[in-house]
């Protein structure tokens, strides 16, 4: 049996996505894979904590020609990879997508070997690891790719899934309803997923567009990557790191172009599952509605013959009387012309003092937010002229200081000036005493000596003593007295703020009375003015009604 030209594509395809994982074992041709080798170590590689060494001990790797060895081998790897859908995914492999191993080990059919390298293939996208698989399987020429994408789509796509099977039963109507309602959802299900579908083909087309230009991008940083081959060796210029760029972006947007493309099959494959449903529905709705159709036209005419029974010998009995009113219908016809000339012109007048009051329930919700926005810069001046007159208060404080401090710095400099000259005339008294003192040294000691002989001891001790407490008592009062200054200055400055926002306070209170009489005035305007017009209204609907 000849395998067809698409499952040759298919397999090579996957062996060359197969030979990105390194493994030891040869994986060149058919040849290299029937023994299993290379497959269980690519498994390993996938998943290390359920494809454990453990299971990889399993397989043989010493074959040769033996068929039998191979086959055990391909039926382990099979197992491992069954085994690893339903436990670790969740998901039944399809009997379709299932290998023939001895035309694998025996034959080296292409086509059996396919369909177990797309089994591994699924394991590859849907593991822990699978970004770095789609990155590899990114790094791939493009018809490989392709073809790649195409064995994913399709192993999701034969993938059975657990489904829900509900209990159809009771009675129709009840059945019917539920059928109906079933309807609805999968309807709205249905357009759901068509506008998803349509949204995910718009993004693939855009990606698609984008990789077409980065791809026309990369060709032309390809012409001129081999003119500049040079500086490319050096990873500090700017063409390389362009280079290295836009490589980056090309590999993000495939993976998202991949990811894409992988989200619309699925989409594609549940919408497609729901129209069935949807048509199963509709033949059971259609089924039902034409029994409830044909006991409701039962149901009609039993009514219909005892209504027709009914009404008959209620109009014989009425006939006279319609008879007899026969001749004064003439009458009550001109009555009824009238009346409904005088009841049109009334509906327009209500139309039109209805419309008036719209129009004034729409300016008065405008004037209320209009005032609510009036309220809230008033708040807001009010506050910005409190801060504002805050600023001033210590802008005023802040000179008072400066001016005080100015003035000692003047005092200050007067007393230096002062001391300065003091200095200079006790230095020049110094001086003169200086050649004085020489003369005089033997009478000044005599002097000194004989005062301190004449004062006793605890004399001298008191006088020393009165002079260092009348020193203490006098910094003493000096410091009370500044510190009394300070309280007394910061009391004035509390005084004065408090003054400051009294102020401001009252003035803000006067603007808002003015504000809030000009209001009630204008509130008093529009009420008179409503007033007259709801009179007008409200005597329009008594007329009318007295003529209804």
């Amino acid at each position: 049996m000849e395998a067809k030209p698409s499952e040759l594509l298919l397999c090579d395809s996957l062996m060359l996505w197969l030979q990105t994982f390194n493994a030891s074992g040869p994986c060149k041709d058919v040849q290299d894979l029937t023994n299993g080798v290379a497959m269980a170590q690519v498994l390993h590689q996938i998943d290390v904590a359920w494809f454990d060494e453990s299971w990889l001990s399993r397989i043989k790797e010493d074959v040769g020609d033996n068929w039998r060895i191979k086959a055990s081998n391909l039926k382990k790897v099979l197992q491992g990879i069954m085994d690893y859908y339903h436990e670790f995914l969740g998901q039944q492999i399809s009997e379709e997508l299932v290998p023939d191993l001895n035309q694998i080990s025996e034959h080296s059919d292409p086509t059996e070997l396919g369909r177990l390298l797309q089994l591994i293939l699924g394991c590859a996208v849907n593991c822990e690891k699978k970004q770095e698989h789609i990155q590899n399987i990114m790094t791939l020429e493009e018809s490989v790719q392709h073809v790649v994408m195409a064995a994913i789509q399709e192993l999701m796509s034969k993938e059975i899934l657990s489904s829900v099977t509900n209990d159809t039963s009771g009675e129709m109507e009840q059945q019917m309803k539920r059928t109906l309602e079933d309807l609805q959802e999968a309807l709205a299900e249905k357009e759901e997923l068509k506008q998803r579908c349509q949204e995910l083909d718009l993004q693939v087309a855009a990606l698609q567009d984008e990789k077409n230009s980065l791809m026309s991008e990369n060709e032309v940083m390809n012409d001129r990557l081999d003119q500049l081959d040079g500086s490319l060796d050096d990873p500090n210029t700017v063409v390389a790191k362009k280079y290295f760029h836009a490589q980056l972006q090309l590999e993000q947007l495939q993976e998202e172009n991949f990811r894409l493309e992988a989200a619309k099959d699925d989409y594609r494959v549940h919408c497609e599952d729901l129209e069935k449903q949807l048509i199963e529905l509709q033949h059971r709705s259609d089924e039902l509605t034409c029994l409830a159709e044909e006991s409701r036209a039962l149901k009609d005419e039993i009514d219909v013959l005892r209504t027709f029974a009914d009404k008959a010998s209620k109009l014989e009995s009425t006939v006279e009387v319609y008879r007899k009113k026969l001749e004064d219908l003439n009458d009550f016809r001109r009555q009824v012309k009238s009346l409904q000339d005088t009841n049109m012109m009334y509906m327009h007048n209500t139309v039109s003092l209805e419309e008036e009051l719209k129009k004034a329930n729409a300016a008065r919700a405008q004037l209320e937010t209009y005032k609510r926005q009036v309220q809230e810069l008033h708040n807001r001046l009010s506050e910005e002229s409190k801060r504002a007159d805050t600023l001033a208060f210590e802008l005023k404080r802040l000179e008072e200081k400066h001016e005080a401090l100015f003035k000692e710095k003047e005092r200050l400099i007067v007393q230096r000036d002062a001391l300065q000259e003091t200095n200079e005339e006790l230095r020049c008294s110094q001086m003169q005493q200086d050649h004085l003192n020489q003369a005089d040294a033997s009478a000044v000691k005599s002097h000194e000596n004989l005062a301190a002989e004449i004062l006793p001891v605890e004399y001298r001790e008191m006088f020393i003593r009165l002079q260092h407490e009348n020193k203490m008592l006098l910094l003493q009062q000096e410091g009370s007295e500044n510190e009394r200054i300070v309280e007394l200055q910061e009391q004035l400055e509390q005084k004065h703020r408090m003054m400051n926002e009294l102020e401001t306070e009252k003035r803000l209170s006067n603007e808002r009375i003015g504000e809030l009489q000009q209001q009630i005035e204008d509130l008093q305007k529009t009420l008179q003015e409503q007033g007259s017009k709801t009179e007008g209204s409200s005597k329009l609907k008594q007329t009318l009604e007295a003529h209804m």
